[in-house]
């Protein structure tokens, strides 16, 4: 079991991304799904989910609704995004026509229309609201079924186009880290290294950042998603900094934690035992592994450490379209790790009034073991920085 960083080019262009045959895809997983309380298969699929359109379609618009029919998908949208729809749908090659609504009446009526044929159709309960559930059952006569995470599922293994995107946006990353990382010794606020992140991300060539970019020096370190504030960085501080960049769609996500000055023994000591799990996780994921076992090898070197009551969240998590997706890198799954996947390796610590730890790199899974697409560096030599006076 192997764990490969990949160097990436920031440079060169990307594939193109198509999204052809992924309709196939979700007819098929449908038909091997029931739902679980009336016993039915359904034949169709509605999808309101925007990120579970985009995958499907390449529509990246704000206003959508997705019928996967068993021979044709039909796009709803309103008269915002007509145009955009149909250039973005064929650039991707997707299999679907596209109904635009002008006004509120003529989208229930294109929903009755695109419904009305379908004998029983699929909702995933966690796309919809209570509300938007009766809306659809009230625009037609078909059974509705639930059916949970079917295109999620299938989004779980990522295309070579999509990990170019997610290599891209860890290269942007790690380009803005190295230059924000020694600005840390003039003594900026946590909001300041977060600025220089965000516009550094920018300038190599990110659409912007995956989430709020998180910088937490001293005791704020304690609190995993703590949010910037003028908290100035300071030397014995410990600082981590949670960053990710977004490009076409896609997310990167990494962690460092930087020992600024001269830290106590118990500080460097967190350090190195989280440094020590990471590693060890890093080496443990492999196509076949289940994700439960990465998390209890991350786990266990905290906890013989002593300090196992201070990780207080998951080893990990799935990333793609969005930053926290299937599959979840937690002591409970038992499903193996697929070749292919994108998640997160991650484990910290934390202790109120004094500060945390966290090192997250971002790997995709292979048959051999992972490759790392987060490359700055972990060295506890590359992050210990020296005050200026």
């Amino acid at each position: 079991m192997t764990a490969v960083v990949h160097h990436a080019d920031i440079s060169t262009p990307l594939p193109a991304l198509s999204v052809s045959g992924r309709d196939q895809l979700v007819r098929g997983e449908l038909a091997q799904r029931k739902d679980p309380t009336a016993g039915v298969t359904a034949g169709s699929l509605l999808v309101f989910d925007l990120n579970n359109i985009r995958w499907l379609t390449g529509f990246t618009g704000s206003a959508g609704t997705l019928v996967v029919h068993p021979d044709e998908m039909v796009l709803i949208t309103d008269g915002r995004y007509g145009e955009q729809a149909r250039h973005q749908l064929s650039a991707a090659g997707a299999a679907a026509r596209v109904v635009v609504g002008t006004s509120a009446t003529a989208l229930r009526e294109a929903m009755e229309r695109t419904l009305g044929p379908a004998g029983a159709v699929a909702i995933d309960p966690s796309e919809v609201t209570h509300a938007q559930f009766e809306t659809v059952r009230s625009q037609t006569t078909a059974t509705l079924v639930a059916v949970s995470g079917v295109v999620q599922h299938l989004r779980r293994r990522k295309t070579p186009a999509e990990i170019a995107r997610m290599k891209r946006a860890s290269a942007c990353t790690d380009a803005a880290l190295a230059e924000v990382a020694p600005m840390m010794s003039a003594r900026p606020t946590e909001r300041d290294v977060r600025d220089e992140l965000e516009y550094r991300m920018r300038r190599h060539g990110a659409d912007g950042p995956s989430y709020d970019t998180i910088v937490a020096t001293g005791p704020n370190g304690a609190r995993p998603h703590h949010r910037p504030t003028s908290a100035v960085i300071e030397e014995g501080h410990l600082v981590v900094i949670d960053v990710g960049a977004l490009v076409d769609g896609y997310h990167s996500d990494m962690t460092r934690t930087y020992l600024i000055g001269e830290v106590t023994p118990e500080l460097r000591r967190m350090h190195d035992v989280v440094r020590e799990s990471q590693l060890a996780g890093l080496a443990a994921v492999r196509a076949g592994v289940t994700a439960g076992d990465v998390d209890k090898v991350c786990r266990d070197i905290i906890a013989n450490a002593g300090l196992g009551a201070e990780f207080i969240h998951s080893t990990g998590h799935g990333v793609g379209l969005q930053i926290h997706e299937q599959p979840w890198v937690r002591t409970a799954m038992s499903e193996a790790l697929q070749s292919g996947e994108v998640v997160t390796v991650e484990p910290g610590v934390y202790r109120e009034g004094l500060g945390g730890v966290r090192i997250e790199d971002l790997v995709v899974v292979t048959d051999t073991g992972c490759d790392i697409l987060t490359e700055s560096p972990k060295d506890i030599s590359c992050l210990q920085l020296a005050p200026t006076n």
